[in-house]
């Protein structure tokens, strides 16, 4: 299960970039051919937060979702799998998008003044 050394990964990175402030939500795009599967970075995110400034924070998964470009017809069409295949029945296409994992925000915990 990579999900969990990619949840690892940005877990340490969020650690890192807020200085010890407690998180309440990390948001990820995640596209859908990046080849991760969401439930399982959200299981996984439980486990990777404990004992960090992360414990008990939200993952919010934005889906992205395939698109892919047309060389041979020139047209940009979804696509829900890696079998890329333009309706025009080409398979010189290119992803234009599906591949995200972009942690895109971050929302700390407003510090209280006691």
């Amino acid at each position: 299960m990579h999900e969990l050394a990619i949840i690892s990964g940005v877990v340490d990175m969020v650690v890192e970039r807020t200085a010890g402030r407690r998180v309440a939500t990390v948001h990820l795009q995640v596209g859908q051919l990046s080849g991760v599967v969401a439930d399982a970075m959200l299981f996984c995110f439980e486990i990777a937060t404990a004992g960090t400034a992360l414990d008990g924070a939200t993952l919010q998964i934005d889906p992205v979702p395939g698109r892919a470009a047309c060389r041979t017809c020139g047209q940009d069409f979804g696509v829900d799998d890696l079998i890329l295949l333009c309706p025009c029945g080409s398979a010189d296409v290119r992803i234009t998008a599906g591949r995200e994992l972009l942690v895109t925000a971050v929302e700390v915990e407003a510090k209280s003044c006691a």
